[in-house]
């Protein structure tokens, strides 16, 4: 366990050592999948006094925690299903990510709902975000954002301009909350392995380990080395989203949890191309659409239909981004085109299935089971309730341990770079003063690191040339690209392009601009030699020529085999067939 809780770092280094210990001891629970709630089932599990160990076949949140719409939100569509609990429990995690356990990386966001039908629909809408409002008081907890505020549609065109002055007859604002969806995966497993979590990426679980019945460890493969490895462990957490049903498979036998995808798009257009002071929201004929303020950019979506086809790499189809323009179109006095869109991304939703064929109206909420001695399965959900997720999963682990098991804390415990965050942010200039950067640097650092800016401050004052920010992304500095391999656990080009920042989606050349300068820098800590950093750019370059082309398919079908022509840097091993 490091000295200084929650701060670990996830470096190449840390990676060896993490997979050493995993190989040489039985833990108490050994958690499958590097997501939210499998972060989140690490973190509860070893803040209990447990001995973990996390496995990610890909890198950290590479699955559906990193295309999410990035909201910490109570779902008002789940008051119309009159599903009050699951309200009630989302804003109650809500206000503990807003105000507790992540300040930094969790911030207010106000939204604008036009309203088009006049009488019945104000009073209808008023109504439930009056029950929004009260459910979040209910908590017990400072909601942590303002209650809602009805609006001529004078007064709501003054918030946003962009609206077509015909498109609606007046509106309500409410506030939620939005999250930087893989940043805060990658912190809550750092702040995991700050309390005594081993947490691997790239390491594939390829079978399990049995006595009779009982599942007692894992089979794992180092994709980075091609090394095979067993970890034992009284208990494993099956927690891989939209894959729950394969793990499954592995164990052999009929599921206990049946798993069916939902495919979500989003479109990120610049900041300039809708002109508003508030986030929007909209109801269309199957949910709801978002347009979601995202710094110097706007996050438009989702769309919610079927998907059977690739997980790993869902793909947006023309018609997908045709639909998303459409509906957000209808209410724009200015239309966007596909010319505007910077950057299309696509995510998988985990929904329990069995319950209706429309995965609009399949249940967020989450199961847990034991469908055999020492596994236990956790699916469903979604991610703002990641954390009571994670904690009744471990409760699962706790019963199957037979022994006595402290209860979750991780309501009380923040994550790394939470503690001191706001007084840091109140400093700022003077921050900007000592380090010699703008303090608008020094937020967007806040921002992203909250009290870890000391770390990413200390690169650029061991080498100042990191102060510089990106040539083709600006937003981001130098140093950035070098703290993600160092500290944040990114082994490739594409973690740190896609995850570590956002470039992928925040640029018109999608990060083709910066691939050999961010390749150069990790180069360096990452161990690379000259051919390792032309593989890496040439592997990148032909994901996003693939993902370019999967998006002017008319089908889900075309999409996806165009988007499977670009294969990832690291193959992920076949899964094993004998399990004995």
């Amino acid at each position: 366990m490091t000295a200084r809780m929650g701060t670990a770092r996830l470096g190449p280094a840390e990676r060896s050592a993490a997979l050493a210990q995993l190989g040489s001891a039985e833990l108490d629970v050994v958690v499958i999948g590097g997501g939210v709630v499998g972060a989140g089932v690490a973190l509860d599990a070893t803040t209990r006094g447990l001995s973990v160990g996390l496995l990610e076949a890909r890198d950290f949140a590479s699955g559906t925690s990193s295309r999410s719409s990035k909201l910490i939100h109570g779902g008002l569509r789940y008051l119309e299903q009159l599903n009050f609990d699951l309200v009630r429990e989302a804003l109650q995690e809500r206000a503990l990510l807003l105000q507790r356990i992540a300040p930094h990386l969790v911030r207010p966001v106000p939204f604008l709902f036009p309203l088009t039908h006049l009488g019945w629909e104000r009073p209808y809408v008023g109504t439930g975000l009056v029950m929004y409002d009260t459910l979040g008081f209910s908590t017990g907890l400072n909601r942590g954002v303002p209650g809602h505020r009805h609006l001529s549609r004078r007064r709501a065109l003054r918030l946003a301009p962009a609206l077509r002055r015909t498109a609606f007859s007046g509106a309500v604002q409410y506030w939620d909350a939005q999250v930087d969806d893989a940043r805060y995966v990658m912190t809550m497993l750092r702040t995991a392995a700050g309390y005594g979590a081993h947490v691997a990426s790239r390491a594939q679980v390829t079978g399990f380990l049995r006595e009779g019945e009982r599942v007692t460890g894992v089979r794992v493969r180092d994709l980075e080395t091609g090394t095979d490895l067993e970890v034992r462990a009284r208990q494993v957490v099956n927690a891989t989203g939209v894959w729950t049903d394969e793990i499954q498979e592995l164990v052999g036998g009929r599921g206990q949890i049946h798993v069916r995808a939902s495919k979500g798009v989003h479109l990120v257009v610049p900041r300039d191309r809708i002109h508003s002071h508030t986030g929007i929201i909209l109801r269309t004929e199957k949910s709801v659409l978002f347009v979601i303020p995202w710094g110097r950019h706007w996050i438009i979506g989702t769309t919610d239909t079927r998907w059977d086809l690739d997980k790993v790499h869902p793909a947006a189809s023309r018609s997908d981004i045709d639909y998303v323009l459409e509906h957000v179109n209808a209410v724009l006095s200015v239309p966007l085109t596909r010319d505007d869109v910077e950057g299309v991304y696509a995510g998988l939703r985990p929904l329990l299935s069995g319950e209706s064929e429309e995965t609009s109206k399949l249940s967020r909420e989450h199961v847990v089971a034991h469908p055999v001695p020492g596994l236990v399965m956790v699916a469903g959900g979604k991610y703002t309730t990641y954390r009571v997720m994670a904690k009744d999963a471990v409760d699962a682990v706790a019963h199957g341990l037979h022994q006595r098991v402290p209860p979750s804390c991780t309501d009380r415990v923040p994550l790394a770079g939470a503690e001191g965050y706001q007084a840091l942010w109140n400093s700022r200039e003077r921050l900007a003063r000592s380090s010699g950067l703008h303090v608008a640097r020094i937020e967007h650092l806040l921002q992203r690191y909250g009290s870890m800016i000391g770390e990413v401050l200390a690169l650029i004052e061991e080498d100042p040339a990191l102060a510089r920010p990106l040539t083709g992304a600006d937003d981001y500095l130098r140093a950035e690209v070098v703290y993600a391999a160092t500290h944040e656990g990114a082994r490739h080009l594409n973690d740190v392009l896609t995850r570590r920042t956002h470039i992928a989606m925040e640029t018109f050349h999608r990060g083709l601009a910066v691939a050999e300068e961010a390749a150069g820098l990790l180069a360096g800590p990452l161990g690379w030699d000259d051919e390792q950093v032309k593989r890496e750019i040439e592997h990148y370059t032909k994901r996003v020529e693939a993902e370019r082309l999967s998006q002017e398919q008319d089908t889900d079908h075309e999409a996806d085999a165009i988007r499977l022509g670009a294969p990832d840097i690291v193959p992920v091993a076949a899964p094993e067939t004998n399990l004995a």
